[in-house]
């Protein structure tokens, strides 16, 4: 009769010599058996693949904290075992190690997905395509506003606070879970914690709510691109269509005062002309939707298709370009503007510490939200770009050393940022505080936009730098679909496994039209209230709840044992203190302070009204709340009784099959 063993119970094995004679510490090979580490006594049969602990050692091998089972690709599973001579002693959910056979089909299934999934063409395609992740359109214009608004230069010691106890562990967290397990943000949940499945499905959302309107700033960046292509740009005069009687340009050779009602001609080209904000009446009345934009964004849409559809060994080559150009053009921008005439103000400004604002709350949260968003965990796209890595891949260096440029990147960001404020408060004859007030996009498509327009050779920096902001987007647009991408067709094999490009076709297009709204005349009121409400608290939360459930449910232990089988060394205590306590305090910390104090939402001359709070929370609300739903489902769907359905849902229910030289072990 064949058994086999339950998550629950350890199967009574039968020994047939006894493996006392090995030296301590070696493998030997002994009438068809192989012995690894005879200590814990794990042994494999070549004749029936059946697995052994040795007589004298049970107690000890049930205490190995990841068991596995090998399967020999050589040798056919019969899928029998023979009765047991022994009793092996009742597990408990705390310290058994479950053995598993996995015999005939199931067992060449499992090492075909295993020997069959994609993997990065070289090591530094993986690297380049999370920096390219990380590094983003926030880096340049999110970080160097937030800095300034904070204390300048004291701001870098909460941030980097910050990052050190809570970004980059759970960056290195999610690398090492999705390079372990091999699995998308859906599947993995059930080699980890069956229960928090639900978490995948709520990423899934998430991204496509970031599809959804990340795009569309690429669009905005893309129709600046096709307008560059001028001998002279188009938001450095006021005698456009466009223009009202407001308009001032104060760079011209006539003498302008610059007065309370005075609008540049680089803000009406961004509200009149890209934008058409004028046509809208706000959320209740978005207008029209402008086919300029949407051309721009079909054409992006069409990029990321052909550059994600065949996997990461198609997006690892355009990451080459996409995630180096932006550094060559900042270096570029970074020199022209140290040599702009009032560069130094700028500098000053954005580096002058003052100390005082180290005692208030709302700076450690922005640097706590500024590290976490930026370096991106709970988006999926780490599990599953750490997933096509290959085994043992050193994926502890890989996390310090992104995270590392990825930081680095925003300090030096907030460099070619302000020594072009510091250029326009000088010719202003202003201080860089009252040209600094442009936030978040508008930083980018009006202040920025408008001091390139009057440097020599304008034409050129201004098609690069658009440039350079379409390469930050693209790669990270990649990214965020291939978070799903992975995540859908390691859930579902069966139905996508072999469909990958048309699934990704079908992806591309909902996304596209879902990006319909933020294409309208009030598009951009639609895209401030995503990226305030759709994505922000709902990230946290999900990845709150992920640190909970791999370092309290799945074990701390467990996980470190896991990095210890790739790596060849555990994490130490300062990682698992940061897993266990710190990084969970971390993201608590910051949800609540967002929750307590949601941000009041006004852009341009629009203020938000009341209802769009409402509004904002149930739309991030509607991803999140796929957790507690799988947690119910979950529940009711397996047998038992209530602690028996719980114990089954918290208890892993598939293995991790790792390389172990020749033969395929499963980790449970």
């Amino acid at each position: 009769m064949e058994k086999k063993a339950t998550s629950n119970e350890t199967e009574p094995l039968t020994s047939k010599k006894d493996v006392s004679d090995c030296s301590k510490g070696d493998d030997c090979k002994e009438n068809g058996l192989v012995v690894r580490n005879p200590k814990s006594a794990l042994r494999l049969v070549e004749d029936g693949n059946k697995v052994h602990p040795s007589q004298g050692d049970k107690g000890e091998a049930a205490q190995i904290s990841n068991g596995y089972s090998g399967v020999q690709s050589s040798v056919p599973c019969n899928g029998e075992m023979e009765d047991a001579q022994g009793t092996a002693p009742a597990a408990t959910t705390t310290t058994t190690t479950t053995t598993s056979t996995t015999c005939g089909a199931e067992a060449q299934q499992q090492l075909m997905e295993l020997e069959d999934r994609e993997t990065w063409s070289k090591k530094i395609d993986f690297l380049l395509s999370v920096i390219g992740y990380a590094v983003d359109l926030g880096n340049v214009w999110r970080f160097p506003y937030i800095c300034y608004q904070n204390g300048g230069g004291a701001f870098l010691i909460p941030y980097t606070i910050m990052a050190i106890f809570g970004g980059i562990p759970l960056f290195y967290m999610e690398l090492a879970l999705g390079q372990y397990h091999r699995n998308g943000c859906i599947s993995i949940w059930r080699k980890i914690c069956p229960i928090f499945k639900g978490i995948g499905f709520a990423i899934c959302i998430i991204d496509l709510y970031v599809a959804s309107y990340y795009n569309t700033i690429m669009a905005w960046a893309f129709y600046y691109l096709i307008s560059s292509f001028t001998a002279e740009l188009p938001w450095t005069s006021c005698t456009n269509p466009w223009n009202t009687g407001n308009c001032t340009n104060y760079f011209s050779k006539d003498n302008v005062s610059w007065s309370l009602h005075s609008i540049s001609p680089a803000e009406e080209f961004y509200t009149r002309q890209v934008l058409q904000v004028h046509r809208s009446d706000g959320l209740d009345d978005l207008g029209g939707i402008s086919w300029q934009l949407t051309l721009c964004l079909l054409l992006i849409f069409t990029i990321v298709y052909f550059s994600i559809w065949k996997g990461v060994k198609t997006s690892g080559k355009v990451v080459w370009v996409t995630a180096t150009f932006p550094y060559i053009i900042l270096f570029i921008l970074l020199v022209r503007g140290a040599t702009l005439p009032g560069a130094w103000r700028g500098v000053l400004y954005y580096l002058k510490p003052d100390w005082q604002k180290l005692l208030a709350t709302e700076v450690w949260v922005d640097a706590a939200a500024q590290i976490f968003f930026s370096l991106g965990p709970g988006f999926g796209v780490l599990l599953a770009y750490a997933s096509y890595n290959k085994f043992h891949n050193n994926c502890y260096q890989d996390a310090l050393v992104t995270s590392t440029v990825n930081c680095l990147t925003s300090f030096v960001s907030g460099f070619v940022i302000f020594t072009v404020l510091g250029y326009m408060a000088e010719m202003r004859n202003e201080d860089v505080s009252e040209v600094a007030k442009d936030t978040g996009p508008s930083l980018l498509f009006i202040t920025y936009a408008e001091a390139i327009a009057n440097m020599p050779a304008s034409t050129f920096f201004a098609i690069i730098f658009f440039l350079m902001l379409l390469t930050l987007g693209l790669d990270s647009t990649f990214a965020g679909l291939e978070g799903v991408i992975t995540g859908v067709l390691d859930e579902f094999p069966h139905v996508w496994g072999k469909r990958r490009e048309l699934f990704v076709l079908g992806l591309t297009i909902v996304c596209f039209l879902g990006s319909l709204a933020t294409l309208t005349f009030g598009g951009a009121y639609v895209v401030k209230l995503f990226e305030e409400y759709a994505t922000g608290p709902a990230v946290l939360t999900v990845v709150f709840l992920e640190a909970v459930a791999v370092s309290w449910f799945y074990g701390i232990t467990q996980f470190c044992n896991d990095v210890k089988e790739m790596l060849g060394s555990a994490p130490g205590w300062y990682w698992r203190v940061c897993w266990v306590a710190i990084s969970p305090l971390f993201l608590l910390f910051v949800t609540c302070s967002f929750l307590s104090n949601p941000p009041e939402l006004r852009l341009f001359d629009y203020d938000y009204p009341y209802w769009t709070t409402v509004v904002g929370y149930c739309i991030g609300t509607s991803s999140i709340i796929f957790i507690p739903i799988y947690m119910v489902y979950r529940l009711v769907v397996t047998p038992g009784t209530l602690k028996e359905r719980i114990l089954k849902s918290i208890t892993p229910e598939t293995a991790t099959e790792i390389p172990f030289g020749d033969i395929r072990m499963n980790t449970v």
